[in-house]
């Protein structure tokens, strides 16, 4: 269990590749440099999708884990 606190929280259950990174994008836009945003999803890809996004943004995971197939971000922008 994560004990990361998040300034915002964002359900992308159900969604496949590319709208939890859209969503995800959406989310991190409307946060100040420093705010942490958790997001959960189900799509299998998301770990590395996520990856790769926030290596070419230069925002952080903080935190990644996966639990009866539901992967959780703590992502802090930049």
């Amino acid at each position: 269990m994560c004990d990361l606190v998040s300034n915002m929280e964002l359900n992308c259950e159900g969604l496949r590749c590319p709208l939890p990174i859209l969503k995800t994008k959406k989310a991190i836009d409307s946060l100040n440099s420093g705010d942490i945003l958790k997001m959960t999803t189900t799509d299998p890809a998301s770990a590395h999708d996520m990856s790769s996004w926030t290596k070419r943004t230069g925002h952080e995971i903080v935190s990644h884990t996966e639990a009866s197939n539901i992967h959780t971000f703590f992502i802090r922008k930049e």
